[in-house]
């Protein structure tokens, strides 16, 4: 099985991965390790990525969940794929591969961004993440608040996932 954490940065994507990886004993790959270095400049000047500086960090992130499938290995993985098209070209017709929207108000993403400190990402952004994002229906993922504690979340995946 495949999870990835998806939403818009501040969603705390990073922070729920790590303990779904832990409590699933698997590993935790962070999608933004994929990012090219043009990729994270752009990102801290503040400027938009374009779908044409996607595509290769999506088909990226794409090839290491099907080394992770070759080596048989479970793994929990971070991406915003904010477009339905994105989760398209990570999921790439496998039904092994879950999506966990990470889903927050505008205010409490802000407040998040606002006191986060060592990350490429322009808090500026956030506008541009919430215009471009296409939220998953129940057929895309398992969705869960934000407002909850972290170990809620991941408690509240845990048990959706028994139910897929």
């Amino acid at each position: 099985m495949i999870l990835i954490a998806m939403g818009v940065s501040g969603a705390g994507k990073t922070r729920i991965g790590e303990l779904l990886a832990e409590r699933l004993r698997c590993g935790f790959t962070d999608g933004d390790a994929f990012h090219s270095a043009a990729n994270k400049e752009k990102m801290h000047k503040g400027i938009p990525l374009t779908d044409e500086d996607r595509w290769p960090w999506l088909k990226t992130i794409r090839a290491a969940i099907e080394e992770k499938q070759r080596a048989n290995e479970d793994a929990v993985f971070t991406c915003s794929s904010l477009k339905r098209v994105y989760r398209d070209i990570l999921r790439d017709g496998d039904k092994d591969v879950c999506f966990v929207y990470l889903k927050g108000t505008r205010e409490v993403l802000e407040e998040r961004l606002q006191t986060r400190t060592g990350h490429f990402f322009d808090p500026s952004l956030l506008q541009s993440q919430l215009d471009t994002l296409e939220e998953p229906g129940d057929d895309e993922a398992i969705t869960v608040s934000i407002d909850l504690t972290p170990e809620q979340i991941v408690d509240n995946v845990l048990e959706q996932l028994k139910t897929r």
